[in-house]
């Protein structure tokens, strides 16, 4: 035995022992985690090709082991493909559950051939702009408080700083200019001071320094090229967020894609409530801030009562609010009841609306919480609209530093169901920095700019943990909200809020009837191609309709892998490469003919046929290949599904049409050796 053939040997029993051995293992005990499918199945599909190699026969190691691979990738592409042959069945191709639990990929199809939601969702860039201006309204804080040596270090600017920091220069962010930061100082002597060239070396990189006509003043804006990089970063951070909680939601067949500044997502089916569950998951922000309650400010104490309140149904109340260690506030809050006719959402925007005439100051905000009553008939706490909280504009600790969430349901400490919250270890120093410096304070908990919450911090909190309670009412709606800000919040927040700017719903029957067409006239226009090479061609062109065959299979199995949205453009790629495939046997089979002609020896000619005729196809393909690459690069939606098709089946087509063809003939001349080949003429 040569020493292929032991090689070759080894292997094979290695890929058959190899997985028995790790089950045995796993099922001892002796380690943890049984063996990965994919490890049980390349290792058993490793072990048949070394087998084929091993076993003698007519033909040499060499063309065995090339024979063995084809086999070996039929044999991926299978399991692959075996799932999707499945579902697209509806169950009549049965699939083994080792295999279905473990192969979650797989063709769907698309919105074009099962009907299905299109949404179209803009990303508000100009949110994630003013968030990033405000971080660096933040930094220059921190900078100008440890300049003025109100400050030292690198950790939060603690609150009476700030204010000390407020009567030398005041850090203002205009609401109408997303962009800008206006700095404006008590004593303009301070600006050459303050502003000094190490100030202006650390923030001009972002920062664009413009020109003011009061000396006091000094004012930066973000850079153009800054603010396009934030704009397209949003975005597709964005794209990127909703297309985890898509796949979090289970939803494998639906698609996401980006143009421009607008998110389109694509769910195939016909449930359409399942179609709002979508739409709310997808469009909730999940924006977390922790911000700090001024109660002392007591903001709402000089509005009093009048008939403009009166008209919106707003009401001012007292509260008792805690406002430090051992003393206590009376604080204002407004409070708005809703009217009749009109749902929670409707009412906070005329809430609103009306404190947008209300004069805040900068560095201040108004926070809204759901505001509940007893309700004696069903003895539970109803939402009967909303009250105001007082709150600081700078967020303390925000979501970038939540690293897990976890619905809890209710226990004892815990009457209704929350969400347990886990900081970074960097969020877990600042929250307990946070909660130590603001002891009997309150702490409001802020999803998409709603306050969740507003606790009093009872004492300093570590280890890097919080919860959100999900309220008082209905105790299933709390489940549900809970497992949804789960959701959320683990596939992380938008970094910018999303409006819907369009929704299309497509009805099944238009999917039946497109798919019922297109698949009518690729399967026919493929099958005539096979009928007339076999026909013209009598057992090379039965060779050739193989080689298609296999192509097919393998594309699907490719674009199975990378879960493809099988639409009618991508169908119509499919029909095209088939064609392309069958090109190229069509090219080889003419050289072999014309080599038969010229009278060369069956071997001669097959190896002519090939070498000739590889140039050609070469050429072809790489044509097709660049135009594939420019389609799915500059198309969208269905062009880029017919390009990336068209890509997968070129290269498919190269390997099936030249590699496994050839070791057909070979097998013709040098296994069988044949008296004649059978390519359509008579030699």
């Amino acid at each position: 035995m040569n020493s292929s053939r032991r090689f070759a040997g080894i292997v094979a029993l290695l890929g058959f022992l190899l997985p028995a051995i790790a089950f045995g293992l796993y099922k001892a005990k002796v380690v943890e985690t049984p063996p990965g499918f994919w490890f049980v199945i390349l290792s058993v599909l490793f072990g048949l090709w070394a087998l084929f190699v091993w076993v003698p026969g007519r033909m040499d190691s060499g063309w065995r082991t090339k024979v063995g691979f084809v086999f070996f990738v039929l044999g991926v592409s299978f399991v692959c493909l075996w799932p999707t042959l499945h579902t697209l069945s509806h169950g009549k191709v049965a699939v083994p559950p080792y295999i279905a639990d473990n192969v979650k990929f797989g063709v769907v199809k698309g919105l074009d051939l099962q009907g299905g939601m299109r949404l179209v969702y803009t990303v508000e860039v100009d949110e994630a702009i003013r968030d990033k201006r405000d971080n660096f309204a933040d930094e220059m804080r921190r900078d100008l408080a440890r300049a003025y040596a109100f400050h030292t270090g690198d950790g939060m600017v603690p609150r009476d700083a700030l204010t000390k920091l407020a009567e030398k220069v005041h850090v203002q962010t205009p609401q109408n200019d997303t962009a800008a930061i206006k700095l404006t100082f008590t004593n303009a002597a301070d600006v050459a001071g303050k502003i000094d060239d190490r100030f202006l070396k650390r923030f001009q990189t972002e920062l664009a320094r413009m020109p003011n006509a009061n000396a006091a003043e000094v004012s930066f804006k973000i850079k153009t090229e800054v603010e396009t990089g934030i704009r397209d970063r949003a975005v597709q951070q964005a794209k990127e967020t909703i297309g985890r909680r898509v796949d979090e939601l289970g939803l494998r067949e639906a698609s996401v894609t980006v143009r421009d500044e607008d998110i389109i997502i694509e769910v195939p089916g016909n449930d359409k409530d399942a179609f709002e569950d979508i739409k709310e998951t997808i469009r909730k922000t999940a924006r977390l801030e922790f911000k700090m309650v001024d109660d002392e400010a007591d903001f709402f104490g000089a509005i009093k009562d009048g008939p403009e309140l009166e008209a919106e149904a707003i009401s001012i109340y007292t509260e008792r609010a805690p406002a430090g260690p051992g003393k206590e506030v009376n604080s204002h809050f407004a409070r708005l009841v809703r009217r009749e006719g009109e749902t929670q959402p409707q009412a906070l925007v005329r809430f609103k609306n009306w404190t947008k005439n209300l004069v805040v100051p900068d560095d201040h905000q108004i926070g809204f919480e759901v505001a509940h009553e007893y309700d004696e008939d069903t003895q539970t706490m109803k939402e009967i609209g909303w009250r105001t909280i007082y709150l600081w504009s700078r967020a303390d600790i925000t979501g970038e530093y939540i690293t897990d969430a976890a619905s809890t349901p209710p226990s004892e400490q815990q009457p209704g169901w929350s969400v347990s919250l886990t900081f970074s270890p960097t969020g877990a120093e600042r929250f307990e920095e946070v909660t130590g410096a603001n002891v009997k304070r309150r702490f409001a908990i802020i999803l998409d700019d709603v306050v969740n919450s507003s606790p009093q911090i009872n004492q300093k909190i570590g280890g890097g943990r919080a919860n959100i309670t999900m309220g008082a009412g209905d105790p299933e709606k709390s489940r549900v909200d809970a497992k949804k800000l789960e959701l959320v919040l683990r596939s992380g927040a938008l970094p910018a809020p999303i409006s819907p700017s369009n929704e299309t719903l497509i009805g099944p029957t238009l999917g039946d009837d497109a798919i019922g067409k297109g698949l009518t006239g690729a399967a026919v226009g493929s099958l005539l191609v096979l009928i007339f090479m076999a026909l013209y061609y009598r057992k090379a062109g039965l060779v050739a309709d193989m080689a298609v065959l296999f192509n097919l299979v393998i594309q699907l199995a490719i674009l199975a892998t990378f879960s493809a949205t099988m639409t009618l453009p991508g169908i119509a790629g499919l029909a095209l490469t088939l064609g392309m495939a069958v090109d190229a046997n069509v090219l080889i089979n003419e050289r072999i003919r014309e080599e038969l002609r010229a009278g060369r020896s069956i071997r001669a000619a097959v190896e002519a046929g090939y070498d000739k005729a590889f140039a050609s196809i070469v050429d072809g393909h790489v044509t097709i290949f660049i135009s594939g690459l420019i389609l799915a690069q500059y198309g969208s939606g269905p062009v880029k599904g017919f390009a990336i098709t068209l890509i997968v089946g070129i290269i498919a087509s190269l390997f099936t049409g030249v590699f496994c063809t050839r070791l057909v003939f070979e097998w013709w001349v040098r296994g069988a050796r044949v008296k004649e080949l059978s390519v359509g003429i008579k030699v």
